[in-house]
């Protein structure tokens, strides 16, 4: 593990964006920037942006290396229950991957009834709400309960200045999002890889909360599972067995959303500015996740200048 020294030394370096001048397609992302080569393959380059509301950016240092790689072993963990989009890691901040066409619809799997924005399932159940996202919840619930069974709540992908729409999973259909049976292979997929994600939290010594899954289509026509995989940007962590104290141990972005919401900032105006050291406190729990979950030491890379990922992406034209 990187002390914090290490982790404050590397700050003024975590990777905002990359300057590449690229013949190639390229798509721009909140935390990745992506590649399309010529025969069906796309490059996805990891950066330090850590998106903690829908229009704050904040640079965490090693996040891109720690999402890249962590992604790539979920791939490989849950390969045997869907295919995914994963065809090599050549850089800590690069995955080669099949090129396919992202669905409509994002599908989001919680286990407990948690969160602190003011679309989570226990923001909207705190005011009132019996009935949120098409599932009915009991009178009598607590922050933070285990729900009985893993529940999906399904979102659009937002484009650009907009938010994302929550839908029903009856909505996803009823809508023209998907049809009826690739939703249904997709519901499936989607919590047979959470029940797998559990189980190996689970053995790591932490909780897998809730998460976020996109699918794709590939030109055959078959639906994957892209993007990437129950990192500390797209699934909430809890130290195992912490939440029965009332506060529950993160070891994900959620860490900096609590310290803004304790500033009294909910994601509107201009944001505070994070303190080095939570800055680094999320970087270590970023690192400390991948090694508790992989076994295995992080052990940095190079940051990527744009003609390190130049020469990244000529080795595979």
């Amino acid at each position: 593990m990187l002390n914090e020294a290490d982790l404050r030394q590397a700050m003024p370096q975590a990777l905002l964006g990359l300057n590449v001048d690229w013949p190639y397609a390229r798509k721009h992302g909140k935390v990745r920037e992506s590649f399309l080569l010529r025969d069906g393959r796309r490059l996805l380059v990891t950066t330090d942006r850590l998106s903690a509301f829908d229009r704050v950016l904040a640079a965490i240092p090693f996040k891109g290396q720690v999402l890249n790689q962590l992604s790539a072993f979920w791939f490989r963990q849950t390969s045997d229950v869907t295919p995914n989009h994963l065809l090599d890691v050549p850089d800590p901040n690069v995955s080669l991957v099949r090129e396919c066409e992202p669905l409509l619809v994002e599908v989001i799997v919680r286990g407990h009834i948690t969160g602190s924005t003011k679309t989570a399932l226990w923001t909207l159940y705190a005011a009132g709400a019996r009935t949120i996202y098409g599932h009915t919840f009991p009178d009598g619930l607590v922050k933070n309960d285990k729900l009985p069974e893993p529940i999906i709540t399904p979102t659009t992908k937002a484009g650009p200045g907009q938010h994302d729409e929550r839908l029903t999973c009856a909505e996803v259909v009823e809508g023209g999002f998907l049809d009826a049976k690739t939703w249904d292979n997709v519901q499936g997929a989607a919590l047979a890889v959470f029940k797998r994600g559990q189980e190996v939290a689970a053995a790591a010594g932490f909780d897998l909360v809730d998460t976020k899954y996109e699918f794709g289509r590939a030109p055959d026509g078959t639906v994957m599972l892209i993007d990437e995989v129950h990192t500390p940007d797209s699934s909430r962590f809890w130290q195992a067995g912490s939440v029965a104290s009332g506060q529950p141990q993160h070891w994900d972005k959620e860490f900096v959303r609590l310290w803004y919401a304790e500033q009294g900032y909910r994601g509107d105006g201009e944001p505070p500015t994070l303190p080095e050291g939570i800055v680094a406190e999320t970087a270590r729990r970023y690192i400390a996740l991948y090694e508790g979950l992989t076994g295995r030491t992080f052990e940095p890379g190079a940051y990527p200048a744009g003609a390190r990922i130049a020469s990244v992406v000529r080795r595979w034209l």
